[in-house]
């Protein structure tokens, strides 16, 4: 799996994002850091040639715009058309009723590889109650993994769940990653950014649960390692970048918690 490090860097993917206004800069910057090619549009008219010239495509409905619920809608589409890779993150789909509405609208008309959200994102998608304020999510620690397996059975994809230890689920496989710092909670955008690193890696595997798991680790293990000497905050943010750009194999096969979980399915 760590060799897609590499494999991300020979391809250089086109990811094409529909996406959050407050931290598209970064996605674009993490996406670039790690060997893949941003692009970013707002437009209907290019929606097909655009999607059919790209190797993926993210869909993040984090800052809602009425003029863009029935674009991304669209580009969801086209991307299943032209049998494109595509994630999306509903940002804050628990926190208000046309959030849940546009999600819902998403998964009814078009099939998703991936879907990552924090906890109570995921939670709520699963149909229970969820704890948040705004966009955030409150994260108590406790283990989710069968609620991101069965979300993951019931929306029939891969479903990434970040938080203290972020979880990854095909709906049969879980892998849990245990890297990561407090700090990236101090950053705007760090779990956009995990769905543009993973975007980023979706074109270079058939496996789409090893693309969401690299995706999420690049995120969990440079924001550790970025703290290692416990910086400021504005300087971690810094470094965050430092350490997705100079990440390999080697680094990963050295640094990288990751356990694959063996559900019993017997119970």
């Amino acid at each position: 799996m760590f060799n897609l490090i590499d494999k991300l860097k020979e391809v250089n993917p086109l990811v094409l994002h529909y996406t959050n206004n407050v931290t598209i800069t970064d996605c674009a910057n993490a996406t670039l850091a790690i060997g893949a090619s941003p692009l970013m549009s707002f437009s209907y008219e290019e929606v097909d040639d655009i999607v059919k010239a790209a190797s993926s495509v993210v869909i993040n409905i984090g800052t809602m715009n009425s003029k863009f619920l029935d674009l991304f809608v669209l580009a969801g589409k086209t991307a299943n058309k032209y049998n494109k890779p595509v994630i999306l993150d509903p940002v804050g789909v628990f926190a208000t009723k046309a959030r849940g509405e546009l999600t819902n609208k998403l998964l009814n008309e078009g099939k998703f590889d991936v879907i990552r959200g924090n906890i109570s994102e995921i939670q709520f998608l699963g149909g229970l109650n969820v704890k948040g304020k705004g966009v955030d999510s409150f994260d108590d620690g406790s283990d989710a993994s069968d609620i991101v397996r069965d979300v993951a059975k019931k929306l029939e994809c891969v479903v990434v769940a970040s938080g203290k230890t972020d979880l990854i689920s095909d709906g049969e496989k879980i892998y849990k990653v245990h890297n990561g710092s407090s700090k990236l909670k101090f950053i705007t955008g760090t779990g956009c950014m995990s769905t543009s690193l993973i975007g980023s890696f979706l074109p270079c595997t058939d496996k789409k649960i090893e693309a969401a798991v690299m995706g999420t680790l690049v995120m969990s293990l440079s924001g550790e390692l970025a703290d290692k000497e416990n910086p400021p905050v504005g300087t971690f943010k810094t470094k965050l970048f430092d350490n997705m750009f100079t990440l390999d194999e080697q680094t990963l096969n050295k640094y990288a918690k990751i356990e694959e979980v063996q559900m019993d399915y017997s119970l």
